[in-house]
């Protein structure tokens, strides 16, 4: 069973969450909370996956994301982000934010992204995009690792495409007609080349270096 704490200074959202991913079978909600309590929430280590609102009034995300990240077993944290909170999108994408995903993500959507986080995977919802890419643009540190781009070899850049439309890695495996442990290990290589990027953060190089939307098998 995935166990989920959701972290939202809306009690709408929270309960709307709660519904959501209480209709899967293998999903449960053992905390949900506003900012102020999401530290003690996620304390104990028994809370595989954090949905985290980027944006709150008392104790913001990134606030939250960075003690989180210092407790000896952290949950994978996705932020819950919406059209006008790019400001805070860097800093989480530094604190290791997981994933990004909109408040209005898709059901569906949104119980895959949580069944992703648990498996170690990161996610990034086609609707948050634009969000995540402002935000890292207003680094202004983008620069050296779209230059990075260009070190990469051919069957790399394809492999970044594809990271950065989204793909998982059994996706882009079939999508290549690859292993899919030949894929990991690419994405393995392109990370590192590119200055130890997390995923998230690799898409959003790949879409900077206007790669995304070029991979093979495009329709």
């Amino acid at each position: 069973m995935i166990r989920v704490a959701v972290v939202d200074d809306e009690p709408v959202v929270r309960t709307g969450l709660r519904v959501i991913l209480g209709s899967a079978q293998d999903i449960t909600v053992v905390a949900d909370c506003a900012g102020v309590g999401a530290v003690e929430a996620v304390r104990d280590g028994r809370v595989d996956v954090l949905l985290l609102d980027i944006r709150m009034p008392v104790v913001d995300g990134p606030a939250v994301l960075r003690q989180v990240a210092a407790l000896p077993r952290p949950p994978a944290v996705a932020m819950l982000t919406t059209f006008d909170a790019r400001e805070h999108v860097d800093e989480a994408l530094r604190l290791g934010a997981a994933g990004f995903l909109m408040k209005n993500t898709a059901p569906e959507q949104l119980i895959d992204a949580v069944r992703a986080l648990a498996a170690g995977r990161r996610v990034l919802a086609p609707e948050a995009v634009g969000q995540v890419i402002d935000g890292y643009l207003l680094s202004g540190r983008d620069e050296d690792a779209v230059r990075r781009v260009r070190a990469l070899t051919d069957r790399e850049r394809q492999v970044l495409a594809l990271v950065g439309a989204g793909l998982s890695n059994r996706a882009i495996a079939g999508r290549l007609h690859l292993a899919h442990g030949t894929v990991k290990d690419h994405v393995s290589a392109v990370l590192a080349k590119l200055g130890g990027l997390n995923r998230v953060q690799a898409a959003v190089v790949a879409d900077r270096a206007n790669m995304v939307g070029t991979g093979p098998g495009r329709r």
